[in-house]
């Protein structure tokens, strides 16, 4: 991993803890976190929206160094979206991050590529930045047409970003065969996909862009996995789902380069 690359660890808790369970959780974690690990990594929680301001004022008032994140957004600055939230709401509570295009949302929201982009780009006006998932079914894999789809997905959900803007982002592989089923990528695998999706980015948007682009992996993240996981060249981060709702677990993964 290139040294201008800080590692990234995403806590997604998706549909998960209400508000005070919310702010016990960003508390506990804050406990367990040391000045060297923020120095080490950093570190994003992405709490559902009814918990984003609790955990806003949980994090300025503590002065917590957690980076705050949000799940999804439209890409519309308002309107007649019952439902939506606009990226414009969330800079004004201080989103830091946004995940967009996460492979749940995709396969059942019916989220497109073209939708991704669109969100990637308001993401990016709105001075937050994205983390634009990517990655494919399980019979995609076992068709063996896994860079083929990425690939795609990368090209089409930054289509139209200058360098600068895809060096400053976030991709994350999150293989949809391994969200939410305890299975995951060997490091190996992970590290392949990601150095495809870094050689996409070094093609169409050049060696800088490349060598900038943070890219996580995701899927059934676990401290165990950790470590071998972010040992490999390509891999910049996590982005870690069920593991993140316990505050120790998530803990330990944010403390992986104390282990081995």
């Amino acid at each position: 991993m290139g040294e201008a690359r800080k590692p990234l660890i995403s806590g997604n808790w998706k549909m998960n803890h209400n508000h005070f369970e919310a702010i016990q959780m960003v508390q506990k974690l804050s406990y367990l976190l040391s000045v060297n690990d923020y120095d080490a990594v950093d570190v994003s929680v992405h709490p559902p929206f009814t918990d984003l301001r609790s955990v806003q004022t949980v994090l300025q008032a503590d002065e917590v160094p957690i980076l705050l994140g949000a799940q999804h957004c439209h890409w519309e600055a308002g309107g007649a979206f019952t439902g939506e939230v606009a990226p414009s709401m969330l800079a004004k509570l201080n989103v830091s991050l946004v995940i967009v295009g996460h492979s749940e949302r995709r396969e059942l929201s019916g989220e497109t590529d073209e939708a991704v982009n669109r969100k990637v780009r308001a993401v990016i006006a709105n001075d937050m930045t994205p983390i634009m998932c990517c990655g494919e079914t399980l019979g995609e894999r076992e068709a063996g047409t896994t860079d083929s789809k990425v690939s795609g997905q990368v090209r089409e959900g930054l289509a139209g970003l200058s360098a600068g803007q895809v060096g400053s982002l976030v991709i994350a592989y999150e293989p949809i065969w391994a969200i939410g089923t305890g299975l995951m990528a060997t490091p190996e695998d992970a590290q392949a996909v990601c150095a495809t999706i870094r050689q996409v980015v070094r093609s169409d948007w050049g060696g800088e862009a490349a060598d900038a682009v943070r890219i996580q992996y995701g899927g059934s993240v676990k401290p165990v996995s950790a470590p071998d996981l972010m040992r490999q060249p390509d891999i910049d981060g996590a982005l870690v789902g069920g593991a993140s709702l316990d505050p120790d677990e998530f803990a330990r993964i944010i403390a992986y380069r104390l282990v081995g």
